[in-house]
This record gives structure tokens, sequence and C-alpha cells, in this order.
């Protein structure tokens, strides 16, 4: 058997498989955010060991004596501060949270950055966040001697030792994204050395062996190793079997995200993808990043008084774009953008625009703002041949059908299941037990292939044109 832990921002999730990759069991605790501050997005660590001791107290009921090892996976960029003690120095200040900003530009204004990590800066990076602390809370920085992302503080736990692995590690802004190593010249300019940081070592790889006291508590053998694991996405990534050139999923959930598996790193922080390294060795990963997809529908189900599901369900065939335009930044947006005062807007409104046309305009406009994550990628040489779709959005048929087209690329439905980033975890769990590799992490299968309509593919590369014209049009609207 192997342990998967996803530790995600609402809530930890757990899953048992055994060698044939089949979930045994599954467990979750919820966690809560604490925003004491506009901007500030916050959680304590312990709540995370208290989610994580409620889920393997579950998992236990099921017998784990025959489990081999476990493999964590977790929100990114989360600055967890430590003293020489391993005593938490204050709350973790997470991926979410923009109130270094300031920093993160003047960090992003040294081109050593882009240059060695291959990403933009962004505001929800961990090394901005140190610098703030540095600023704001001097007498907390005087006495930081680690800094752990928030799945390795759950693996100090499991383990007392102090890893990251590679793909999370790509999320600070310390990691020479190419070389899978930290770098000297990154964390030198934000006042920190290279022990500071926890020792790095592949997804796939051991990264400790379980505490004795765990393993009598929840009656484990005494020999169980932990994995490297991944960052939250990376681990999707092993999870639904992305993992090789030519392979991506486009998760349709709050957020969107368009994520390719690269065999070479390729970086174009230019372009606002992310390149990070992915959960198995000398394989690398990009995404384009939208901040609304069934966030954006959601807020239009609010403000008609529906739900998405009816309003998703009346439309029918694929239709044509019609004049009405939907730019779903209502939080501002990630790629290609990295513009976070953008704010979203209808267009081309008309006596004709009703209810059903505002609903697939809704739909379209996310499909638009995923298309400009997949000419994003293709602008730094990815290539998408196979590509799957997750998420609460992957229900509505009109969605995928419009993805289909708009991207000119089938899009491939899963069967009904859990491929996340606990299984994903649980899998590398049991590559680091056994020594297999990406082999074992193959795709799902797949319950129904969803075609482009080659009849509206010109009339969706016209949507998307008239879509990009109205972003430029609105950029610079405050």
């Amino acid at each position: 058997m192997y342990i998967g832990l996803d530790l995600g921002t609402s809530g930890l999730k757990g899953v048992l498989i055994d060698d044939a990759q089949g979930v045994l069991a599954e467990a979750s605790a919820p966690l809560t955010v604490s925003r004491p501050h506009e901007g500030w997005s916050e959680q304590s660590p312990a709540d995370w060991i208290a989610a994580a001791e409620a889920v393997m107290d579950a998992l236990s009921s099921h017998g784990l004596s025959k489990v081999r090892a476990i493999g964590l996976s977790g929100q990114m960029h989360g600055a967890t501060l430590l003293d020489a003690a391993d005593e938490v120095l204050r709350p973790c200040i997470l991926w979410n949270d923009t109130r270094s900003h300031e920093e993160a530009a003047e960090l992003d204004g040294d081109p050593m950055f882009r240059r060695v990590t291959g990403n933009i800066v962004f505001p929800g990076f961990t090394a901005p966040k140190l610098v703030w602390v540095k600023r704001h809370e001097p007498r907390i920085w005087e006495k930081v001697a680690r800094v752990l992302l928030p799945k390795d503080y759950l693996r100090l736990w499991l383990t007392g030792e102090h890893v990251a692995e590679m793909s999370d590690a790509a999320g600070t802004s310390w990691l020479d994204t190419g070389k899978r190593d930290w770098s000297d010249d990154c964390l030198s300019a934000t006042g920190l050395m290279r022990d500071h940081m926890p020792r790095l070592v592949e997804g796939s790889e051991v990264s400790g062996k379980l505490r004795d006291a765990l393993s009598s508590r929840w009656g484990l053998p005494k020999d169980v190793v932990i994995a490297g694991g991944g960052g939250d996405n990376a681990a999707s990534g092993v999870g639904v079997g992305v993992v090789k050139a030519g392979d991506a999923f486009v998760s349709l959930g709050t957020s969107g995200v368009l994520f390719a598996a690269n065999d070479g790193y390729q970086p174009a922080p230019e372009t606002a993808v992310h390149t990070f390294c992915h959960a198995l060795p000398n394989t690398w990963h990009q995404m384009g990043v939208i901040l609304a997809a069934t966030d954006a529908l959601n807020w239009y189900a609010g403000l008609v008084g529906d739900s998405a599901a009816n309003l998703t369900g009346a439309l029918g065939d694929l239709k044509a774009p019609s004049k009405t335009l939907f730019l779903p930044y209502l939080g501002g947006e990630r790629t290609p953008l990295n513009d976070a005062a953008i704010r979203g807007a209808f267009l081309g409104l008309e006596h004709a625009t009703d209810r059903a046309a505002a609903t697939r305009a809704v739909l379209e406009g996310v499909t638009f703002a995923i298309r400009d994550s997949r000419d994003a990628l293709a602008a730094t040489g990815t290539r998408i041949d196979r590509l799957l779709a997750v998420g609460g959005g992957s229900r509505s048929d009109y969605w995928l059908k419009a993805i289909a087209t708009a991207l000119d690329i089938p899009v491939h439905l899963p069967v009904a299941g859990d491929f996340g980033g606990a299984f994903g975890a649980a899998r590398l769990a049991l590559m680091a037990a056994t020594g297999a590799g990406a082999e074992i992490a193959t795709l799902p299968p797949i319950a129904r292939t969803v075609d482009p309509d080659r009849a509206l593919t010109g009339a969706f590369d016209a949507g998307h044109a008239r879509y990009r014209a109205a972003q430029s049009a609105i950029r610079g609207l405050k």
C-alpha cells in the first residue's frame, strides 16, 4: 500500500492505494484561511498537522500494516518560517497573499531573477514574502533559521528532516530551474543563504523515513519512506499521467490551468507562463494560469439568479461566437497579461443578447483566455498533442466543445475518479519505494473524446481575434 497526502488551501486530503494503483480509501480534513488585513492570506502550520493527524487516523481504520511509502503534495509558494529549534515564528504567508507586491516588482526588476529562475517574480512567490518580513517584521527576520514550503513542513513533522523537491522549489524565485539547484545569487539578493534552505531531492526519490512514534501510532511498518512529492499542479500532472512532452491537461476549476509536460527546459518569462521543474527527474512543465474559470461562470450564475449547471445545460449544440464578448478578468489576470489591475467586461451587448447568449459569451471568454495560454506555451516551443480535461467545469459538454474547437484539438475526458494531487503523491510514493519511474504514471481510462467542430473553427478564430482586440482596448481602464 501507498499513501498520498495533499495539503490544499481549503483542506488536506489523503488517499490509500494498492500496488495496482487502485484506490482503497480516502479521507479529508478542512482548513481555514486567516485574512487579518486586506491582501493578507495566512494559515497556522499547527492546523496542517492537526488535519494530517485526522486524515491519517481515518485512513488507519483500513489497516496500514502493508504501507511502504507516503508521498506529499501541496499548495505552493507559502513561506513557513522556523527558528533554530524548528519552532514556527509566525503564521505561514500563503500563495494568494499579495502584501509583497512591491517587493516582487523590485526583485523582478533585477534581470538575474528571470534569467536564473525562468519566471517572473510574482507577488505570490516565496522570495518577495521574505523581503517583506525583513522590512516589516525585523524581529521575526532575525530569528529565521529555515524557510519551508507548506508540504515540506508536514515532511519535517513526519521525518524530522528539512527537505524540499524540485517542482515546489521552482515556485520560490530561489531555484535555478534549469540546473535544479538553489541559486546562491538569488538567495543572497534576498538576504538569505543556502543554509536557510532545505536540501533538495527529486519528487520520486526518498526524502526520509517515517518517525517511529508515528509508525506506532497508526500501525505502519518501521521502514516506511517519505517520497519527495510535488507541488499541487505537478503532483496532479503525475496523477493524471501528464508526464512527457506532448501531453497536457486543462483544469477548469475556480481558476483555470493549462499544464503541459516538457522533456527539456525552455523558459519564456515574458509570456507570464510558469516554467517549473516537474516532479520527475529530467522533466519540466509549463503552466498558463487564468484566475477565473468556473469562478467567472459562478459569478454570472449568481448575477442572473440561476445555477451554472442549469445555464450551461440549456445551451444545446455549439454555436459560433456572437457579437457579445466577455472578458473574465474579475480579479486581474496571470497568463499572458501579468496584470493585477485589469478587470472584466461584457462588450458588444445588443438586443439579441439574451440569457443564453450571455452564458455562451462567458464560456467563450474563459475558453479564449485558455487559448491565450495555449498560444503563450506554443511561443516557447511547447507542443500539445493530447489534451485531457479535469475539474468541475469539464462537466459542461458545451464548454468542452468550445475548448476543442477554439484550440483545434480533441479533448479527452477521463472516467469518473480523482486523479488529483493526492493520487499523484501516492504514485510518487510508489516510485520512491520500488524504484519505478514515469512508466507507472499512466493516463487514466478515457470515458469519451470531444472533437473540434471543424465547421466552426474559423468562427472561433475570428471570435478570439475580437477577444484580443477587446483585451487591448480595456487595458489601462482601472
